[in-house]
């Protein structure tokens, strides 16, 4: 997992997020935020279709050349991003019903875009890292001053990496779960915050992370998207 940066809730170390609505050379001047979308290489992931409610768009990170190189679709209710104010139109963080699964492109140890250092392979210690810095980046106590706030999100946030970097210890466990009908094993843990699990998807060249509260995790299986602009932005 690259180590060398571990800013911004949802992006991996070393990645610089990208709003999916960066448009491809030569498109118009309306960004569609399925657009960042489809400028990879690699196929999205979702859950399959014995899940019937709502899909929608997250965000895509990229490269610093502008290679996708990552991404994220829910699914159910979506959860508000905190901003430190208060919203009286979202539901309360336990009255919150979503999973969100993050799609990791499988790459090799490789040169950093502008030639000044080597970025190390993706894993699933990579997607664990994104889906758990994801889920606090969402679920964070409703109650807390803003003084403590940024103390806890940077205190969690590096427990998420710790946690990311030692897959084959507690509180991990093993959770088995379809991805395009193959039983695979995935890395599982739960928290009062909702649930966090990593794999890779067999032959699929990617890397398959999730979060969620108020769904569970047990029962969910997960397949590649025929048509990614059939998430609604």
């Amino acid at each position: 997992m690259e180590t060398t940066s571990r800013a911004g809730a949802g992006a991996p170390a070393g990645r610089t997020p990208a709003r999916g609505g960066s448009a491809p050379p030569g498109a118009s001047g309306v960004r569609r935020p399925v657009d960042g979308y489809l400028q990879a290489s690699f196929p999205w992931y979702g859950l399959d279709d014995a899940f019937t409610g709502r899909r929608w768009l997250m965000q895509v990170g990229a490269a610093a050349d502008g290679t996708v190189e990552h991404g994220s679709t829910g699914h159910g209710t979506e959860p508000n991003l905190r901003s430190g104010r208060p919203d009286r139109t979202a539901p309360p963080s336990d009255a919150q019903r979503f999973s969100v699964v993050v799609t990791v492109a499988s790459r090799p140890v490789r040169r950093s875009a502008d030639g000044t250092g080597v970025l190390e392979a993706t894993s699933v210690s990579s997607a664990a890292w994104l889906a758990g810095a994801g889920l606090l980046s969402y679920t964070w106590p409703d109650r807390m001053e803003r003084a403590l706030r940024q103390h806890w999100l940077d205190q969690q946030t590096a427990l998420a990496w710790e946690l990311a970097d030692h897959l084959d210890e507690d509180p991990w466990s093993t959770l088995s779960l379809p991805v395009d009908g193959v039983s695979t094993d995935f890395r599982y843990r739960e928290s009062e915050y909702g649930w966090v699990l990593a794999g890779s998807a067999e032959g699929g060249g990617v890397h398959i992370g999730a979060y969620g509260r108020g769904m569970s995790a047990y029962g969910m299986g997960f397949s590649a998207i025929g048509d990614i602009a059939a998430y609604s932005g």
